[in-house]
């Protein structure tokens, strides 16, 4: 009998390339919500709080720009914001790792990469 696994999003495996040392990461908080955001999860940082959160293009609260790369996973909570790590500046990223919304569009997507590539962080 043969067992598979099936391996989901891993820590930093978007990473093609990245600045020395950890200056392309930031310690960030994920602001309050519900469920595990993974790796590779595109994000959207709140203009008010300064929070991090999934990308939103659909979003007014600065969501709807992309900001950044979620580094490792993160289980949110309702009631308050989690630490986490993201990817911020000055690394390449491999597109098909990356986790954009559901529903996401192909001019929204094209928007969302323009948008990361002004922060140094190039999808190829």
């Amino acid at each position: 009998m043969t067992t598979t696994f099936t391996m989901g999003p891993r820590a930093g495996a978007f990473i093609a390339s990245q600045a020395n040392g950890t200056r392309s990461r930031d310690p960030i908080l994920v602001a309050q919500g519900t469920g595990t955001v993974p790796p590779g999860t595109v994000l959207g940082r709140i203009t008010a709080s300064g929070q991090y959160a999934p990308l939103d293009p659909g979003g007014a609260d600065g969501t709807e720009v992309a900001a950044g790369v979620l580094f490792d996973a993160v289980t949110r909570n309702a009631s308050a914001a989690v630490r986490g790590v993201g990817v911020v500046r000055d690394a390449e990223l491999t597109g098909f790792e990356l986790v954009w919304p559901a529903g996401i569009t192909e001019p929204e997507r094209a928007a969302a990469i323009a948008q990361l590539e002004l922060r140094g962080l190039v999808v190829r």
